[in-house]
C-alpha cells in the first residue's frame, strides 16, 4: 500500500512551532509511507493545483493531510482527491495547527506530538475503504402543518419558488391566534389589518393547497420522500359552491357554545366560526346541528340561494400527499390557570385568562369589542395579574416572553375603552426586549390609571370574591401586605406546547425539548430545523414566541427547504452512516431508543434493527450504545479508531 503524506506549513502558523523537515524525515520511516511533501498554504489556489497534480502523478492508495482543522478544509482536500480520480475517503486529515502548534509551546514537543498525530493517521488511513454517496430523486412538494402567521409565510415563501405547498390547518379559518385579537403589541397596530394581505394572498396562491378542518394522521417516509395521510372533518359546505353570502345563517333554530369565543357567547349550528375569517365559508357544528338527533331540518339549505352548496351527506375524508419536506408550524397554547386554585379561575366569573381577554376586547368578539363583564356592566377597577405558572420550577421555569408585552397592551386597551377605569399590575418580573417594547411599557407606566405591584412568589396572590366583584390579596416582594378591589381579574398564564405539537411529535418522530416544545437542532445555530432531516420548525411549537419571530421563523424554514430540496436535483447522501451486523444484532432495540435523529427502525420479522441512511447523521452514539457490537459506523470503524489511538499512544 502507498500512503502519501502532506504537510501544510500554514505559513508561520504551524511552522514557527512545528520543524517540517524533523517531521518529514520521520514520517518517512512510518510503515507504508512513500513519500511526504510539505507546501506553504496547501488550501489556497496554488496549493490545491499543487496537490491534484502531485495526486495524478504520484498516485498514492490512501492519502494523510497534515494541516489545520478538517471542519474548515476537509470538504476541500476531498475535492482534490476526486479531482485526481482517488476516493475522497481514503484520505485522513490530521490538525496540527489547532490541536498542536497553537497549544503547545515548546517546539521539541510540538514536533513530536505532530509526529504522533501523523503516525496514528498513516495507521489508520491503511483500514479506510473507499465510499460512495449516493443521489436520491426529491419530491419538491412541501406539507406546512399550521395555518398561522409562521405557517402562512412559510407556505408563501415555498409558493413563491415555484414548489407546491399543501397547507393543513385543523380549524375552519386560517389565521391562527393573531385572528383573535383586536390589536397588536408593541404598536397596537390592527391585527385583522395585517394578516388580511398575507391571507388574501395565500387564497389566491395557485401552488397552495389549503386543507382547513384537517390534521396529519401518518407521516412515512425520510427527507425528500415523505408520506403523509391527513383527515379532514366534513364542513357540510361546498367551498368551491359557497358565496360567503350568510343567508343560511339566522334560519338555523339550534345554537351552541361559539369555542373560538371560549363559550363566552353562542353561535348557530351553521355560522362563520369567526366574524371576518377567512376563507369566508361557514361551517356546520354537526353536534349541535338537529339532524344529529335525527331531525330532518333543511332551513339552512332552504335559505341558500346556491343550488348544492350545503352538503348534509358531506364525509370525512383521509387524503395522502407526497412531500419531500414538512413546516411543523402548530403554534402553543396557554398554561391551564385551574392549577391555582387560589386564584379562582373558572370558580369566580369575573376571572378571565389572556385570550378569553383578549376576545373580550375585539370587534368580533362575544361583546362586539364592549368591555363588559359575564354580567353586562362596564368594570370600574381591572386586575392583572403576571407570570401565572411562568418563571416557577413547580410549573413553568422558564419565561414566555410575550406576557408582559400583552398586558402593558391591555393597559392601554383598558384605557382606550373606559378611560376612567383602573388597572393594576402584579407582575413577578417585567420584561421589555427589542427597540418598540420599551415604549410600550412606558405608556402603561405613564398612565394615571395604572398602578404597579411586585410579588415574590404566586402563591402569595389569592382571588376570593366579594360582593359580586373579586378582592385580590397579595404580599408585595418586600413582605407588606394589601388587598386591591377588582371587577375583573385577568391572568397571564405562561406559553405552553399545544397538544398538537404533542401529538406531531410522535407521529413525526421528533424529539421534545424538557419543556415540551419541538426539539430543535441546535438552540442558537439552527433553531428552524429539527433533529429530523427533512423536518422544520415554526413558531410557537419551537418555543415561545411573538408573531414578528414566528413570521421571521416561518421564513426561515422555507429557506431551509429551498436551499436543501433544490427543484429538479437529487438529494446527495452521506456514505458516513452507521450500519447493522445483523448476525450479531440481538434486536434489544437499544440503539433505537438512544438515537438522537430517529434513524434506526426495527424489522420485527428478521429481529434486528435497520438503519436509515437518509436520516442518519453518523454521530456513533448508537455504535456506542450497542451492547453487542453489532453496530459499526462508515469511515468510523472500530479497526480504523483503535489503529489511531494504538500509534499515537507509543
Amino acid at each position: 500500500m502507498k500512503i502519501g503524506v502532506y504537510f501544510c506549513k500554514c505559513g508561520t502558523n504551524v511552522a514557527d512551532k512545528i520543524d517540517p523537515e524533523k517531521v518529514q524525515k520521520k514520517a518517512l520511516d512510518f510503515p507504508g509511507v512513500a513519500y511526504c511533501k510539505t507546501s506553504e498554504y496547501l488550501c489556497s489556489e496554488e496549493g490545491k493545483t499543487f496537490l491534484v497534480k502531485d495526486l495524478l502523478d504520484e498516485k498514492p492508495d490512501r492519502v494523510v493531510i497534515a494541516a489545520c482543522s478538517p471542519r474548515d478544509y476537509e470538504k476541500t482536500f476531498r475535492e482534490c482527491l476526486s479531482s485526481a480520480a482517488i476516493n475522497p475517503y481514503l484520505m485522513q486529515m490530521v490538525n496540527v495547527r489547532e490541536q498542536v502548534a497553537w497549544v503547545t509551546q515548546d517546539p521539541a514537543e510540538a514536533a513530536k506530538k505532530a509526529t504522533a498525530h501523523i503516525r496514528g493517521a498513516v495507521a489508520r488511513v491503511g483500514h479506510q475503504a473507499p465510499l460512495e454517496g449516493r443521489e436520491l430523486d426529491i419530491n419538491p412538494d412541501v406539507l406546512v402543518v399550521g395555518g398561522g402567521p409562521a405557517g402562512l409565510k412559510a407556505a408563501l415563501a415555498v409558493a413563491r419558488s415555484g414548489r407546491k405547498a399543501v397547507l393543513v390547518e385543523k380549524l375552519p379559518v386560517l389565521g391562527g391566534m393573531p385572528v383573535l385579537f383586536e390589536d397588536l403589541f408593541p404598536n397596537l397596530e390592527c391585527a385583522p389589518c395585517m394578516l388580511e394581505p398575507v391571507l388574501a394572498e395565500i387564497l389566491q396562491e395557485k401552488q397552495v393547497e389549503i386543507l382547513t378542518l384537517s390534521e396529519v394522521q401518518e407521516v412515512v417516509g425520510y427527507c425528500g420522500n415523505f408520506q403523509v395521510k391527513i383527515r379532514q372533518s366534513p364542513r357540510y359546505v361546498d367551498t368551491l359552491k359557497c358565496i360567503g353570502c350568510g343567508e343560511c345563517i339566522n334560519p338555523c333554530p339550534q345554537s351552541t357554545a361559539n369555542k373560538l369565543n371560549f363559550g363566552l357567547n353562542e353561535s348557530k349550528a351553521i355560522s362563520f366560526v369567526l366574524t371576518g375569517g377567512l376563507p369566508n365559508i361557514p361551517a356546520i357544528d354537526f353536534g349541535a346541528c338537529q339532524r344529529s338527533q335525527a331531525e330532518d331540518c333543511q332551513l339552512c339549505k332552504a335559505a341558500c340561494p346556491v343550488d348544492g352548496a350545503i352538503v348534509f351527506d358531506d364525509q370525512e375524508k383521509t387524503l395522502e400527499r407526497s412531500v419531500g419536506a414538512i413546516i411543523l408550524a402548530v403554534g402553543s397554547s396557554l398554561y391551564d390557570c385551574t392549577n391555582f386554585p387560589a386564584l379562582a379561575y373558572g370558580k369566580i366569573p369575573n376571572v378571565y385568562n389572556s385570550l378569553e381577554f383578549e376576545r373580550l376586547l375585539s370587534a368580533t368578539g362575544p361583546t362586539g369589542g364592549k368591555l363588559v363583564g359575564r354580567d353586562g356592566k362596564p368594570p370600574e377597577r381591572v386586575a392583572i395579574v403576571h407570570c401565572v405558572g411562568s418563571l416557577d420550577s413547580k410549573h413553568q421555569a422558564y419565561c414566555s416572553g410575550v406576557c408582559c408585552q400583552y398586558a402593558f397592551k391591555f393597559n392601554q386597551l383598558v384605557k382606550r375603552k373606559l378611560p376612567e377605569a383602573r388597572v393594576t399590575h402584579l407582575h413577578r418580573e417585567l420584561v421589555t426586549p427589542g427597540k418598540e417594547e420599551f415604549a410600550l411599557f412606558e405608556r402603561a407606566t405613564a398612565n394615571s390609571n395604572a398602578t404597579f405591584i411586585r410579588y415574590q412568589d404566586l402563591a402569595d396572590i389569592e382571588v376570593v370574591g366579594k360582593d359580586g366583584s373579586s378582592e385580590v390579596q397579595y404580599k408585595e416582594a418586600s413582605g407588606e401586605s394589601g388587598k386591591i378591589h377588582a371587577d375583573m381579574v385577568v391572568l397571564c398564564p405562561a406559553v405552553v406546547p399545544s397538544k398538537t405539537a404533542k401529538a406531531l411529535a410522535v407521529l413525526c418522530e421528533v424529539p421534545q425539548d424538557k419543556f415540551g416544545f419541538l426539539e430543535e437542532l441546535h438552540g442558537r445555530a439552527d433553531t428552524a430545523q429539527s433533529k429530523i432531516k427533512g423536518i422544520y420548525l415554526a413558531g410557537g411549537c419551537q418555543g415561545p414566541k411573538d408573531i414578528q419571530a414566528s413570521m421571521n421563523q416561518g421564513m426561515a424554514a422555507a429557506g431551509h427547504v429551498l436551499s436543501q430540496l433544490p427543484a429538479g436535483k437529487k438529494l446527495q447522501i452521506d456514505p458516513v452512516v452507521a450500519s447493522v451486523n445483523e448476525e450479531v444484532c440481538s434486536g434489544c432495540r437499544v440503539c433505537g431508543s438512544v438515537c438522537p435523529y430517529k434513524a434506526i427502525g426495527f424489522d420485527a420479522e428478521r429481529e434486528v434493527s435497520i438503519v436509515n441512511s437518509v436520516l442518519c447523521h453518523g454521530c456513533g452514539t448508537c455504535v456506542a450504545a450497542c451492547p453487542s457490537g453489532a453496530l459499526d459506523g462508515y469511515h468510523f470503524t472500530r479497526e480504523q479508531i483503535l489503529a489511531e489511538l494504538e500509534e499515537v499512544l507509543q
